[in-house]
């Protein structure tokens, strides 16, 4: 979502709106005239297919080499990794871990970064061609020492891609378009799941031992070369702003500046001269919202875990090396398609918790049928229902956004906090995966449904918690009821946390509801 914020941070960079006078006038047409005329319109929807076809094509495709190079470990043990390594006991795992610690280091410090280079192109190019770097430089170790070091390094250069990608494309759309667009950007990790173990196949049975490499070694070189060049591409495709898209004519300019600025007149903003991050921090954390959705996107995450293991777990099926490959891809096929109707469709209908809930069910089924039979047919149905896990994510990222609407610097606080726990349980799960448990992974999987129903009891607290605020809201909202010094108290923290007096407090209660 675009806000004034991002306007100045423009003129920070040097990417446009240079003029303050320009600037303000533009943020006074929006407010007094909040709407695009008809011959606006037209023009929009040009505007709107020339940025989906230049830009969302690249960005899915980046997406797509970021989830495929960082799990392409999983694909290459079954190459032959760990004996080539010498790898033993956990060693595996804490490769596998590694990776996470590296990233979630690096998430605040990537938007520092990106603020400093000014030209997304540059910034998401640039990463994108320095894990392609890693992945081939991966090729080359020889020892446990080397492959973690590798993984560490790798989690540092992915970490700015993610928050980049929406940073980016909040400058391009509004807030409505951003949420079906989100949607098929973040397809572009299942597709990964597929696509990914496709290639291995094919290098499984074409090049190992060409050159006296081994086949995981041509996975990682490949991989990465193709990561460099799609990221030297994106260097030169990528425009940066709509205002400094050559690609553009000037009514299209006009409209893509005027339709992001009525966007952000709409929209919320900190108070005058901006919050400062210390007090987003401590607004973030002094909510309970954040916390159960921290723990609730910990749980999804852990539950996902799987993902990491899935030609492990697809080969206790009993077929060859290059089959079980070829068996990871369609549960993710199936869940690309599943993943975009289910979100569509939470999106239609208004509805959150039921969207997050009814996947717990069908995901611990799957995880209970791989867990307790030995039939190839239950056990690889197993996959798909497990795959459910997925679908919960784009849910959750719409249902933090929600619940967490407001001052911008709290939103971002909370976001940061959200996204660091829900991914730390990528660092210690792997460990469950122990050697001794297979065929059927009982502890790894036993953890998965215990993640998936903390995240269930999450929900829950947070559909009654909303419920709660729903109904003090219309309170508040109606001038004939008497308030309780709970919703005084309530009032008095919005109107601090809002720079503003009680009864402007009061005022921001109106018509709004936390979608549940």
């Amino acid at each position: 979502m675009a806000t004034e914020m991002d306007y100045k941070d423009h003129d920070v960079m040097g990417q446009g709106f240079n003029d303050p006078e320009h600037l303000e006038a533009v943020r006074e047409e929006a407010l007094h005239h909040g709407h695009l005329s008809a011959e606006e319109l037209e023009i929009e929807k040009k505007l709107r297919r020339k940025i989906d076809m230049r830009i969302m094509p690249v960005l899915i495709t980046i997406y797509l080499m970021n989830y495929i190079d960082r799990n392409n470990y999983a694909a290459a043990r079954l190459q032959g990794l760990e004996e080539d390594l010498g790898l033993n006991g956990d060693q595996y795992q804490t490769g596998l871990s590694i990776l996470f610690v590296g990233y979630i280091l690096m998430q605040v410090p990537s938007n520092i970064i990106l603020n400093w280079v000014g030209r997304p192109s540059l910034y998401l190019g640039c990463a994108t061609v320095a894990w392609g770097l890693v992945s081939c430089v991966t090729s080359q170790v020889h020892n446990y020492s080397g492959i973690v070091a590798a993984r560490f390094i790798l989690g540092i250069v992915e970490a700015p891609f993610f928050p980049g990608a929406l940073f980016y494309l909040s400058k391009w759309y509004t807030k409505e378009e951003l949420a079906k667009r989100n949607a098929i950007f973040y397809a572009g990790s299942l597709v990964s799941g597929a696509f990914g173990t496709l290639i291995a196949a094919g290098i499984l049975s074409g090049l190992d031992g060409s050159l006296g490499l081994a086949a995981w070694k041509w996975l990682y070189i490949i991989e990465g070369a193709i990561t460099m060049a799609v990221g030297l591409a994106a260097i030169f495709i990528l425009p940066d702003f709509p205002e400094t898209w050559k690609g553009l004519t000037p009514e299209m300019k006009r409209v893509a500046v005027r339709r992001l600025a009525i966007d952000a007149a709409e929209a919320d903003v900190d108070e005058a001269g901006g919050m400062s991050q210390i007090k987003g921090m401590k607004l973030a954390f002094t909510d309970p919202k954040t916390y159960i959705l921290a723990i609730a996107y910990m749980g999804i995450t852990g539950s996902a875990g799987f993902q990491n293991f899935f030609p492990t777990l697809t080969q206790t099926l009993g077929y060859t090396r290059i089959i079980s490959l070829l068996l990871v891809a369609p549960p993710y096929v199936f869940m690309v398609f599943y993943s975009y109707g289910h979100c569509y469709l939470s999106d239609h209908l208004g509805k959150r918790f039921w969207f997050l809930a009814y996947p717990v069910f069908i995901s611990i089924i799957g995880f209970l049928i791989f867990m307790f039979t030995d039939d190839f047919g239950p056990r690889y149905f197993s996959f798909f229902l497990m795959n459910f896990v997925f679908a919960q994510n784009g849910t959750i990222y719409a249902w933090i956004s929600n619940a967490i609407p407001r001052p911008p610097a709290k939103r971002a606080a909370a976001l940061a906090f959200i996204n660091s726990i829900g991914n730390s349980a990528s660092i210690w799960t792997p460990f469950t995966y122990l050697p001794s448990s297979k065929p059927h992974y009982r502890p790894a999987l036993g953890v998965c449904i215990g993640l998936q129903v903390l995240s269930l009891a999450c929900f829950l607290t947070m559909k009654f918690y909303l419920e709660a605020q729903n109904r003090q809201m219309a309170r508040m909202e109606n001038e004939d009821s008497q308030l309780t010094e709970k919703d005084m108290k309530k009032l008095r923290k919005t109107a601090e946390a809002e720079g503003v007096d009680i009864a402007a407090a009061r005022v921001l209660q109106k018509g709004y509801r936390y979608m549940i």
